[in-house]
């Protein structure tokens, strides 16, 4: 696991819940949700209430993952609190790590925590409606796909609230630049809505270095690059308000791309894309039916 878990603080999983079903008495989840939460205190309430609320009406069964990138709120005791009420039937935990570390070694740490056949993780502020999960898991499920991510731009009627003008186009700029430095054919690197076969992307998990906001397309371009069936697919989208990319974000995600660059034309991740096509090719194109049984 690279990189660890950092300074873990134990009261930070689902075992300091006593309400809470343990994962293991269960069934194996079909799908693991995870949302990285940095200061998400304040909407987490609202957003857990709208994921359990969704998967307690779907027929396979579940986990939800709340990884905590070093919160310095409540964000912890409000994710326990609430799944200690209403988890019922799906699988919930909380994980975290002191200090922050940044999203994207928050969404590699629950990736690689995930129980599940498929995983998907999903911003905080649910900019990508839940409903949305089937766009994604379908593809996966049916054989399709190994890694499949929502896209704000091949479909602009979906978007309901735009962002602020300057953010929009500095974000067509970003994926503009994504395109030209790692030969990527996508319009959309950075929607913060991703689903995983975990069986064959693993490896690509495991091998990622970026923590910030160029990790979206360092997995992007690892799975490309490895051979793996990746699919750009069109989602609702809306913008929250409380975005934690700044300025100074959007500069370390340039910084983040030309460091990506750099190692890609090395051959710094030559291990990692070979493990994952050995991956691909151990494991059969579509999922076994046990792995997506209801």
């Amino acid at each position: 696991m690279a990189g660890g878990l950092g300074v873990i603080n134990p009261a930070l999983f689902t075992g300091s819940c006593p309400a809470v079903p343990s994962p293991a008495a269960l069934p194996a989840p079909v799908l693991s949700l995870l949302i990285p939460a940095y200061n998400e205190a304040t909407r987490l309430r609202t957003t857990l209430g709208q994921v359990l609320a969704y998967l307690h009406a779907q027929p396979y069964p579940s986990e939800v993952i709340v990884m905590d990138d070093g919160s310095t709120d409540d964000t912890v005791a409000v994710a326990q609190a609430y799944f200690a009420a209403h988890s019922g039937r799906v699988a919930t935990r909380v994980l975290g790590y002191t200090p922050n570390r940044g999203k994207g070694y928050a969404v590699r740490q629950g990736l690689l925590a995930a129980r599940g056949a498929v995983a998907i993780f999903s911003d905080a502020d649910l900019s990508t409606p839940i409903e949305e999960i089937p766009a994604l898991l379908t593809p996966i499920l049916a054989g399709e796909c190994d890694l499949v991510f929502g896209s704000r731009a091949l479909n602009h009627d979906l978007i309901g609230q735009h962002q602020p003008l300057l953010r929009e186009l500095s974000g067509r700029f970003f994926n503009r630049m994504v395109r030209l430095a790692t030969g990527l054919p996508y319009a959309d690197t950075q929607c913060g809505f991703k689903a995983f076969r975990l069986d064959v992307c693993r490896p690509i998990i495991e091998g990622a270095q970026l923590d910030r906001f160029g990790f979206d397309v360092e997995l992007l371009l690892l799975a490309h690059q490895a051979g793996l069936r990746l699919r750009e697919q069109p989602v609702r989208w809306n913008d929250a308000a409380g975005s934690k990319v700044g300025l100074l974000g959007g500069l370390h995600g340039f910084q983040e791309l030309w460091a990506l660059r750099q190692a890609h034309r090395r051959g710094h991740y030559a291990g990692v894309i070979a493990r994952t096509q050995a991956a691909a090719q151990t494991h059969s194109p579509a999922l076994s039916s046990a792995s997506h049984a209801s």
